[in-house]
């Protein structure tokens, strides 16, 4: 994990990727409770046995599941000391390039792509890739918007 001492040592880290988060592996349990969260309960995702003949061989992860793994991701990323608070302020584009077949381990890596002062703190927009172990192509790419306020 990297930490950074105050919001100016975040800011002055525009341009740089920031790292990458541990390895999460995704659950039939864990994709059926966000079925049963969201209401999605495609085959796809949560009928092993339909999915075994399907287009990716096994269930795979939803798309807005893996997307909902990013807070976890960014918390092992990175650290910045003395905020007031940091607020979720959405995303910027958002793909998801590959499937996350159940079973499969993902991790993020994150880059801080821009930084704008406001008048309440740092308007942070840090690119995200989800990587799945063992593919080459992307789970899924976002831009995540956080503002930091200082403390």
């Amino acid at each position: 994990m990297r930490t950074f001492e105050s919001l100016d040592q975040f800011v002055a880290a525009k341009g740089e990727d920031l790292g990458h988060s541990e390895w999460h592996e995704i659950s039939q349990e864990q994709v059926n409770a966000f079925a049963d969260a969201t209401g999605d309960h495609q085959w796809i995702h949560i009928d092993t046995e339909r999915a075994a003949g399907g287009p990716f061989g096994t269930t795979i992860a939803h798309g807005y599941l893996t997307l909902s793994l990013l807070p976890i991701f960014m918390m092992e990323i990175f650290r910045i000391e003395n905020l007031a608070m940091g607020i979720n302020y959405g995303l910027d584009r958002v793909r998801f390039p590959a499937p996350v077949p159940v079973g499969s381990k993902i991790r993020a890596r994150a880059t801080l792509t821009d930084v704008r002062q406001t008048e309440r703190g740092v308007l942070a927009y840090t690119e995200i890739v989800v990587e799945v172990e063992g593919q080459t192509k992307a789970a899924c790419i976002a831009t995540s918007l956080s503002l930091y306020v200082p403390a």
